[in-house]
């Protein structure tokens, strides 16, 4: 195995309130087969986007922004599709025990532990929200967005109400003033 993996990056935001409990430093992926109708990201689909970071450098990122945040949201793209990258970076994160760490995953959890590592990333994360979306089943709330998909709370860190409580959308401008819309709901203009 590599010792210091890349993984191709959509972009990263450093504080978030709208992708789970806390203010939590986020990552999105790039990449996805999976090709949901109505996805909301379908700039992370293509594999060729993005930008690619070692684990290294993502672990810097992070640790950069550790006393601002709770934990890290790795979202897509579809992490799972970058299983060796998303292992070696959650056993890295898992060593620092004030960050939480929550995946969002179109894959269900049946598929996600045939995937090679699968259940060694379950083993290494608070929260797992997970199912394809489905546009005719929207939900757009608590996490959430179809109401297919699944919370499972993999440590006892979390519980549904930290999942509840987390806002549907925000808005966040930069000191530059660049605008960054995010969430499960969010603003569309």
């Amino acid at each position: 195995m590599n010792p210091d993996p890349t993984m191709k990056i959509h972009h990263y935001l450093p504080g978030s309130r709208a992708n789970g409990p806390g203010n939590r430093l986020v990552i999105w992926v790039q990449g996805c087969t999976l090709a949901c109708d109505g996805c909301y990201n379908p700039a992370t689909h293509p594999s060729s986007g993005g930008m690619t970071l070692t684990v290294s450098a993502l672990t810097q990122i992070v640790l950069q922004n550790q006393n601002e945040i709770e934990g890290v949201t790795i979202s897509g793209g579809e992490p799972f599709q970058q299983p060796a990258a998303l292992l070696a970076l959650v056993k890295t994160l898992r060593q620092i025990p004030t960050l939480s760490i929550l995946i969002f995953s179109g894959f269900e959890l049946d598929e996600i532990q045939r995937i090679p590592g699968g259940n060694e990333i379950l083993d290494n994360i608070d929260v797992l929200i997970h199912g394809r979306y489905q546009k005719e089943q929207r939900l757009a709330q608590d996490l959430r967005g179809s109401s297919n998909k699944s919370v499972l709370f993999l440590t006892q860190r979390y519980g549904p109400s930290n999942i509840t409580n987390s806002p549907i959308s925000e808005i966040l401008i930069s000191p530059t003033g660049q605008i960054e819309i995010t969430g499960i709901n969010p603003i569309l203009w």
